[in-house]
């Protein structure tokens, strides 16, 4: 018989997608509020995997990657990604978004985006959210699925976050036993 535990929380991270240089920060100032400060933000990005958010958006979008400093309780993944698609409204101009907002959950075992699209490899979570198992972790690094969008199975990406997963290992650490990475 299984006993059930309570996972180590997880680090959150977010994904803006935006060809708007000030639109980070705008979103930043009503963000952090709910979901904590950010802790490392790298971008822009060049963003070239896909054109499927310029009908949207417009040309020359960029991503920033924000790793927020709060650790979250894993079961709060639908509650963040209903309140980055109330951001993401907010944003909007004429029913077309300006930013796209995609959270995530890193923890040692696997990265974990959260969605409101329905697909084979996705559990639901609540409210018309999904957990969409993104990498795994094997061997010492965060390793792609056949279902991974190209751009989280990229090798920048994917040392990007094997080095946010240094950080958030040492979070987790007993306060008495950390040593800066």
């Amino acid at each position: 018989m299984s006993v059930p535990g309570t996972p180590e929380y997880a680090q959150v991270v977010v994904s803006i997608l935006t060809p708007h240089d000030g639109m980070p920060g705008k979103v930043a100032r009503l963000l952090t509020p709910e979901l904590g400060p950010v802790e490392e933000e790298i971008g822009p990005l060049a963003f070239d995997y896909s054109t499927y958010y310029e009908t949207e958006m417009g040309t020359g979008i960029r991503r920033w990657v924000w790793a927020l400093s709060d650790l979250v309780d894993r079961s709060h993944l639908a509650r963040i990604k209903l309140f980055t698609n109330k951001l993401e409204q907010t944003f909007s101009r004429d029913g077309k978004r300006t930013v796209n907002l995609d959270p995530g959950l890193l923890t040692l075992g696997n990265f974990v985006l959260a969605t409101g699209k329905d697909n084979a490899h996705r559990i639901y979570l609540q409210q018309g959210i999904f957990a969409d198992l993104t990498l795994i972790f094997r061997g010492g690094s965060y390793r792609p699925l056949e279902w991974t969008y190209p751009d989280y199975a990229d090798l920048p990406m994917i040392q990007l976050l094997n080095r946010l997963r240094e950080t958030y290992k040492w979070k987790l650490r007993p306060a008495t036993d950390r040593k800066k990475p």
